[in-house]
C-alpha cells in the first residue's frame, strides 16, 4: 500500500485554502488543483509498503511524537517548486511552526531510513501542496497572480494548533487520490 505521515490540517484552513486555489483558477486551466479535503502537510511520504512494514512506521511514529509538544502553524506565504523560472508546484508556505515540522520530519527521515525507506533527495520545506501545473504557456500568469496574491495571503491568519500527527493510506484514483487515515498520534500538551 501507499503510505505517507503528515500533519492533517483543520477544515476551515483547508476551507480558506481553496478560496486561494479559487482566486487562483480565474487565471489558468492548467494546473492539477489539490481536492480541498486532501490538502495536508507532508511529513514523510513513504511509497509503497507492506503491513508488516507498516506496523513499524506506526510504532517510530509514535515514539517521536511521544515526545513532542503541539504547536502553532501559521500559514504566511505562496510560492512555487523549484523556482519562477519553471513553475511545477503551487504551495502554501509556513513561518510559524516551520522549525518544528522540520525537526519532526527529519527525525522521521532518519528512523524511517533505517527501515529501508527511501530518504529524500530535496531538503524538507514546510509547506502544504495547493496545486500542479500541467502546460507551461499559462505559468507566466500563474507567477504575476501569485505575486499579486502574495501580500494578501500574508496579512490573513491561516493559523492554527497542530496536535496531532497521522498516518494515511494513499489510494490512487482517477480524478483525485484517496486518504484513509490509519493511525492519528496526539502530541503532548503543555
Amino acid at each position: 500500500m501507499r503510505a505517507f505521515i503528515a500533519i492533517e490540517l483543520p477544515q476551515d484552513i483547508k476551507t480558506r485554502l481553496s478560496r486561494v486555489q479559487d482566486r487562483l483558477k480565474k487565471f489558468t486551466t492548467d494546473v492539477k488543483w489539490v481536492t480541498p479535503g486532501n490538502i495536508h502537510l507532508t511529513l514523510k511520504f513513504i511509497n509503497e509498503i507492506d503491513q508488516d512494514k507498516l506496523k513499524m512506521v506506526i510504532k517510530m511514529t509514535e515514539e517521536i511524537a511521544r515526545d513532542r509538544f503541539q504547536f502553532n502553524i501559521a500559514f504566511s506565504t505562496l510560492g512555487v517548486f523549484p523556482n519562477p523560472s519553471y513553475p511545477r508546484i503551487i504551495w502554501a508556505g509556513i513561518n510559524e511552526g516551520d522549525k518544528e515540522t522540520r525537526d519532526i520530519a527529519l527525525e522521521l527521515e532518519d528512523k524511517l531510513g533505517r527501515l529501508g525507506i527511501s530518504r529524500e533527495n530535496r531538503e524538507f520545506y514546510s509547506h502544504v501542496t495547493l496545486g500542479r501545473i500541467k502546460f507551461s504557456a499559462s505559468k507566466p500568469a500563474i507567477i504575476k497572480n501569485l505575486k499579486n496574491l502574495k501580500d494578501e495571503f500574508a496579512n490573513e491568519k491561516f493559523n492554527f494548533t497542530a496536535d496531532k500527527i497521522t498516518v494515511f493510506k494513499s489510494t490512487l484514483a482517477p480524478d483525485a487520490p484517496v486518504y484513509e487515515a490509519l493511525k492519528e498520534i496526539t502530541l503532548k500538551t503543555t
